[in-house]
């Protein structure tokens, strides 16, 4: 049986998801994914290959889930970009699992990093370009 407090964490995880605007879960998805693949890295520098293999699956499942929340149709050019780079990430985190080079994971981290804070900026009203 759960203790209560484990219980009360749960529902507060789950509740913090659930209440989150679309914006937030952006951020929240952009932050998951940098963090995995950087311990992907860390476990890849401590030739630790399950880890490794295990947080990039992690990042790469969030990628696609930033993939299948675009709307393309309402999106246009930014959209398909966006879906183009996306694909780009996955393959990249692919490559660096098979090859065992941390490079592929650097780009991908770079880039998620970038994407974050432009979604940052139009968060606070800001204007990309």
């Amino acid at each position: 049986m759960a203790s209560p407090n484990l219980t009360g964490y749960q529902a507060y995880q789950k509740n913090k998801y659930q209440t989150a605007s679309p914006h937030r879960l952006t951020l929240m998805l952009y932050n998951g994914a940098i963090q995995f693949a950087g311990k992907a890295r860390e476990a890849m520098l401590a030739n630790n290959i399950s880890d490794t293999n295990l947080y990039l699956q992690k990042s790469q499942d969030i990628i696609y889930e930033l993939l299948s929340s675009l709307n393309i149709k309402e999106g246009g050019e930014l959209a398909a970009n966006l879906k183009n780079l996306y694909f780009y990430m996955i393959d990249r985190l692919i490559e660096s699992n098979i090859q065992k080079k941390s490079s592929g994971i650097d780009e991908v981290v770079s880039m998620l990093e970038e994407l974050k804070s432009a979604w940052e900026q139009i968060g606070k009203g800001g204007t990309l370009g």
